[in-house]
């Protein structure tokens, strides 16, 4: 299967939007990965032409859109966009020809979710997205570089939720994140913080990670003498984001008993300390972020519906890496600088490396991709990213058969391979996989280690 019908598939799964508008992103540069993406608008625009020039360049003029390129395996003019009652794409005799997947054509049709790649420049077309509210109709990786990290994006559907944070970071209004594992809840997190004007810290609280025995305590604080090893007195992590934001990260993850002590802190606005009589006031921004479903967790009785309603002042849902492909070139321009430093400046990509990068669906999202370029960034050393750089299974190349289960007794496989289900099931959370099989969140990592399962990639505290 070629990258078109892959990255078709990927896309039209979302549904064909009918409301919306037309647009052309520049999706990655292969030559120059640093350049980022960009977006422009179709509608109004009936022909757009695509060609080389010195730079990249926009410009427009009536119905009429051109964009240039400084490809050298591109031709003056290069390929042309015809809209009308269906998109029609036209190669009026490049050198190199145009490329919808891997196969050159003269003339196409164009679907929603086709790429074109014309010389070593990839691009994507979309029929119909929402448009995109304070911004004019040509868009670039650069026109968005004074964003928090996070909010920058080409996607008009993410692009339109990221434009209600604003208002909502400057409010007391609680924020409820979902999304996938990888997805950059803690960015948004922090962009919320630093918009909110807020005077006190942001205290960060992995749900998952707190000991079972120990949650009250670390969450709420202690007195002295409240229990065997208390010797001082300790505020706990809530009162200690007084004035500021807590933030609670895997709030799926939290026990029963400790959601009724949380839900009573937010109600009444004071904190109760284990071995305390008397409460102390708290003045909190809280946002809360799970990749959990968490309406099923309300439905099993795993999570506190009331709770819920509590936290889910404003509910923000972030798109995996594969829902908003529009942004591929952007996050790569911006990840790059920070995996390889100075060297980003020097790199390219093979045509077979942008077309497996193109036709991934990372399912570990953005951190995935980070993970990957930075890797790859190591292994070129001639600065050309090539296909055997990226990790195996990018692209739908199979990763290498795990031979760990060679060295094991049948007792030691059938213990791994209830780890890895397990692991599997919870998205990596090695708490949650404390619990299913009864036992303390060391012993799992040690089982982790001894069976060769990555503990820092794949598990999650």
């Amino acid at each position: 299967m070629g990258v078109v019908d892959q990255t078709l598939s990927i896309l039209q799964s979302r549904g064909d939007a009918r409301d919306g508008v037309p647009y052309l992103f520049v999706l990655f540069e292969a030559d120059g990965p640093l350049a980022g993406g960009s977006r422009h608008l179709l509608d109004g625009v009936r022909e757009v032409t695509l060609g080389r020039g010195a730079a990249r360049t926009v410009e427009r003029s009536g119905d009429h859109l051109v964009l240039r390129f400084p490809d050298r395996r591109m031709s003056s003019v290069h390929a042309r966009i015809e809209l009308g009652p269906m998109a029609m794409v036209f190669d009026p005799g490049s050198k190199n020809g145009t490329f919808v997947g891997d196969r050159r054509v003269d003339q196409h049709p164009l679907r929603d979710g086709e790429i074109l790649q014309l010389g070593h420049t990839f691009l994507l077309y979309r029929s119909a997205l929402p448009p995109v509210p304070d911004r004019g109709p040509d868009v670039s990786s650069e026109d968005l570089s004074g964003l928090p990290p996070g909010l920058a994006t080409l996607s008009p559907p993410w692009a339109v939720q990221t434009a209600q944070l604003a208002p909502i970071a400057a409010s007391g209004v609680p924020v409820l994140l979902l999304g996938e594992t990888g997805t950059g809840k803690e960015l948004i997190v922090r962009a919320i913080h630093e918009a909110s004007g807020r005077k006190g810290p942001l205290v960060a609280v992995n749900c998952g990670a707190l000991p079972d025995t120990l949650v009250e305590s670390e969450l709420f604080g202690y007195r002295k003498g409240a229990f065997s090893g208390a010797t001082e007195d300790r505020p706990g992590l809530v009162r200690s984001a007084d004035r500021g934001t807590l933030f609670l990260d895997e709030i799926g993850d939290m026990l029963l008993a400790s959601q009724v002590a949380l839900l009573r802190v937010l109600q009444e606005g004071e904190v109760l300390a284990v071995g305390a009589t008397k409460p102390v006031r708290v003045n909190l921004r809280v946002v809360a972020a799970t990749h959990h479903r968490v309406r099923e967790l309300v439905a099993s009785g795993r999570f506190r519906e009331d709770l819920l309603a509590r936290l889910s002042g404003f509910v923000m849902d972030l798109p995996p890496l594969r829902s908003r492909r529009e942004d591929l070139g952007l996050l790569v321009a911006a990840l790059l600088p920070r995996v390889a430093g100075a060297k980003a400046r020097q790199l390219s990509f093979s045509m077979n490396a942008a077309r497996a990068m193109l036709s991934h669906r990372w399912p570990l999202n953005v951190r995935e991709l980070e993970r990957a370029l930075e890797a790859a960034a190591v292994l070129s050393p001639d600065g050309v990213i090539q296909r055997e750089h990226l990790p195996p299974g990018v692209g739908g190349e199979p990763a290498p058969p795990d031979d760990t289960d060679q060295e094991l007794g049948r007792e030691d496989r059938a213990l791994r391979a209830k780890l890895l289900l397990l692991l599997e099931q919870h998205d990596g959370n090695i708490s949650a996989v404390a619990r299913d099989l009864g036992k303390a969140r060391m012993q799992v990592r040690r089982w982790m280690r001894r069976f060769g399962i990555p503990v820092g990639d794949g598990g999650k505290d």
